[in-house]
């Protein structure tokens, strides 16, 4: 496995981690890609039971795909796992998040101050 692939499976363990531990469930699936100066994780089987159950009608979809969104954006802000940082060795600048309640997936992109790749 080259450095890159193993960087991002690393990577792939400790946001599979935060997440159980911050939001209760990690995701089923998760994969890491280092891009630039980005870490873009796309995840499949995130929801609880209960926010199934809740995102079966429009009103409270809604108020899923807005606490998962905002929620993990904040716990991130607050609780940035420093092992990232110290895996891509950059510093996390922002984050982006984006989630689709019907297929269970998301998308986040984590942005940093440098290039990753030319670093690892």
């Amino acid at each position: 496995m080259d450095i890159l692939r193993k960087k991002e499976a690393e990577l792939a363990n400790v946001i599979r981690h935060f997440r159980k531990q911050y939001v209760g469930k990690g995701p089923e699936r998760i994969k890491v890609t280092i891009f630039g100066n980005m870490i873009l994780v796309y995840t499949e089987g995130n929801l609880t039971p209960v926010e199934k159950f809740i995102s079966k009608k429009e009103t409270g979809k809604q108020a899923v795909v807005e606490a998962r969104s905002e929620m993990v954006k904040e716990l991130y802000r607050k609780h940035f796992p420093g092992e990232i940082e110290e895996i891509v060795r950059a510093q996390f600048i922002d984050l982006f998040i984006d989630i689709n309640i019907q297929r269970d997936t998301s998308m986040t992109v984590f942005i940093f101050d440098r290039m990753l790749v030319s670093g690892l």
